[in-house]
């Protein structure tokens, strides 16, 4: 697997950036709280979301909503797919 993260912050907003190099490479499944539930942006590529009993995949351009206390994972679709999650 080759996923690579960098921080984010810019000013008041902060997240993380994941780069998936390679098609299949993934974020494993997570879940947050209230404190630290983000939505995601897919920056380029494509990728796979999914969770207890819920798949969607969701190209570049794509703002997904995540609700505290929803696991999720994401798996690229296409190589060097590009992930942004910003807290709320």
């Amino acid at each position: 697997m080759s996923l690579l993260n960098t921080a984010l912050n810019a000013g008041k907003l902060s997240g993380t950036i994941y780069t998936f190099e390679k098609a299949g490479d993934m974020l494993p499944m997570h879940t947050h709280q209230e404190g630290d539930a983000h939505i995601t942006i897919v920056a380029r590529g494509k990728v796979k979301a999914h969770g207890n009993e819920w798949s969607a995949e969701y190209g570049a351009g794509s703002v997904i909503d995540f609700p505290a206390d929803q696991s999720h994972e994401f798996v690229a679709l296409e190589d060097n797919s590009r992930i942004v999650n910003i807290q709320k």
